[in-house]
This record gives structure tokens, sequence and C-alpha cells, in this order.
């Protein structure tokens, strides 16, 4: 697996986020049994260059938490079976499903940790847990899906022994 990791914040979450992010991520897609090696990108910013990511990608001129930009359109969330028929989902020299990139902000991991009362790794684990779930096709448009996806978040963190 390849996890491209940039720490753009300075470093200000106080924890060690590429060993939280490669932890997360590898417990995650066991999760979901992925049976593929895989690339994601990974950034953590600052509130300023996320709210100009969120404008220019999404129209939506606001900061927010954390932003996927998957690469694969999944025929169904979280199912493998169908990719090996696509070429273009994997990275041709290394052989990676290239699922997408992740781009979080240290501000509101920090903000949010204190507001909904947990340590930062944990509000730094959901993010990643949660927009990996979106590279694998999932979301939360509907009730319906939004409690499906909140289930297997908090199964996967349960998994990885990261508690609120």
């Amino acid at each position: 697996m390849t996890i491209d990791f940039q720490d753009e914040s300075g470093g200000r979450l106080g924890i060690d986020p590429g060993e939280i992010a490669n932890r997360v991520i590898n417990g995650a897609l066991d999760y979901m049994n992925c049976p593929y090696e895989v690339y994601v990108g990974l950034t953590v910013t600052d509130n300023e260059e996320i709210h100009r990511l969120n404008l220019e990608h999404r129209q939506i001129d606001a900061p927010t938490d954390v932003l996927s930009f998957p690469m694969i359109d999944f025929e169904a969330p979280g199912t493998f079976e169908w990719l090996e028929e696509q070429d273009d989902c994997f990275d041709p020299e290394s052989g990676e499903l290239v699922l997408g990139d992740i781009v979080i902000s240290a501000d509101r991991v920090l903000e949010q940790a204190a507001a909904y009362g947990h340590s930062v790794t944990r509000e730094y684990a959901f993010l990643i847990t949660h927009s990996i779930l979106h590279l694998l096709g999932y979301d939360h448009m509907t009730d319906s899906d939004a409690a499906r996806m909140e289930q297997i978040q908090k199964d996967i963190l349960e998994t990885l022994h990261i508690a609120r």
C-alpha cells in the first residue's frame, strides 16, 4: 500500500498523523475486505486551504473538515469484483488500486475534537475512515445510506480500538 502523506499544517495536531493514517487506512481496507494493494493520497492542511478547495471543487464558500476525491466510480459501494475488468483503476507501474485523495483540515480536527469531547487521534481517525468510505463509493445522501455509513465507521474504529 502506498499512502502519499503530506502534512502542510506544521505538525499542529500534536500526534503522529502519518502513523495514524497508515494504521487507520490499513484497518479500514482490511475491514472492507479490499483484495488489492492500494494508493491513497492524504494531505493534512489548514482551514484556509481546505476552504479554497471546497470552493473550487464543491462551490461551497466555507472551510470543511475533510474532502474526498475518489478516482473510481464504484458500481456498488465497497464492491471490488468488477474492478478486474477495469484497467484504468490500477497504477500501471505499481499495480496498486488508485482510490483517490483525502484532504483534512488540522484546524477542524482540533476544533471538533474539543467540541465532541474526544481525543485528537479519535477525530483524525474518524475523518480518515469517513473519507476512505467515500473513496470506496459510500455516501450519506439518504438517511439509510447515512446510517449504513455511520455503522461501518463505528465498526472500523472499534476494530482499531479507537474509542470516543
